[in-house]
């Protein structure tokens, strides 16, 4: 596992799976407030965690947020709770219900596109986010302050990731999502509107490098 500062108060925790040759990112928002993006599944969370609690130097998690029901995005959950048991998870409803299947029943802060959630440290609005497969309603969550985008499955690369951030022109991005990522042609534009309308600085994707955009959009 690669442990890399991406801004002041952003860091990347990123591992190569050279079987199926894809990397697995998650992160971590410092400040007041930690924020968690992705737990990692069961058997990186263990490793991951410790990579955290050194990087927070033994502090507390706050908020840890899951995309979508998914091994990658949360499959670590119960891990990191056992852990850090005041943490709050932002999900979905969708997610939500899914958590309660599999015995998780506290914790979860449920949120819906367009709101936002804000900290001292953060300001964080959620994006619609129909995941793959069955379209279960999941979130991406836009960082205003930074402009990062933490974009899940969409906007990833195979492969190492040998650069750690990669220019890119942000419409070019948003146009490219395909039908294998959101089936649905109505979900898929409504997501492309969404995404245009964000002023994309930095995009954190669930695998592959992170993005450079050249969003000049809203702001």
């Amino acid at each position: 596992m690669e442990r890399r500062a991406v801004l002041d108060d952003l860091t990347q925790f990123q591992s190569y799976v050279k079987q199926i040759d894809l990397t697995f990112n998650q992160y971590l928002l410092g400040g007041e407030h930690p924020l968690l993006i992705y737990t990692g599944d069961i058997k990186l969370a263990g490793q991951l965690i410790e990579e955290v609690l050194s990087t927070m130097q033994g502090r507390p998690i706050s908020f840890i947020f899951v995309s979508h029901f998914e091994s990658d995005e949360c499959g670590g959950l119960r891990l990191w709770l056992d852990k850090f048991p005041e943490a709050q998870v932002l999900c979905s409803e969708v997610t939500a219900r899914q958590f309660v299947g599999f015995g998780i029943t506290k914790n979860a802060i449920i949120k819906k596109p367009g709101e936002v959630l804000t900290t001292s440290g953060f300001e964080l609005e959620f994006v619609a986010y129909p995941a793959e497969m069955h379209l279960w309603e999941g979130l991406l969550a836009f960082e205003r302050r930074r402009r990062v985008l933490f974009s899940s499955d969409l906007f990833g690369r195979r492969g190492p990731a040998v650069q750690t951030i990669v220019p890119t022109a942000w419409e070019d991005e948003v146009q490219k999502i395909t039908p294998m990522q959101i089936p649905s042609p109505d979900a898929r534009s409504a997501v492309q509107a969404s995404l245009r309308n964000l002023p994309v600085h930095l995009v954190a994707p669930g695998h592959g490098p992170m993005l450079k955009s050249d969003s000049q959009t809203r702001g």
